[in-house]
């Protein structure tokens, strides 16, 4: 049985930490900024982390099982 591909996509848009949680960055941060209070825009700065629920999934796309 061959090797399992890293999915590129994911790979670049998701990381895992020391400690097993997978990080991520917040969308809505791209477009539309002048819209968004200065509160939201500064939370939207700030890394994310995957639920648990969600993260077994990502990391078999990245490959760090």
């Amino acid at each position: 049985m061959g090797k399992i591909k890293t999915h590129k996509a994911s790979a670049k848009r998701f990381s895992v930490t020391g400690s097993g949680l997978v990080k991520m960055n917040h969308s809505q941060h791209r477009h539309k900024l002048g819209l968004k209070t200065t509160k939201r825009k500064r939370t939207l700065r700030k890394a994310a982390y995957l639920s648990t629920s969600m993260a077994p999934t990502i990391k078999s796309l990245i490959g760090k099982n």
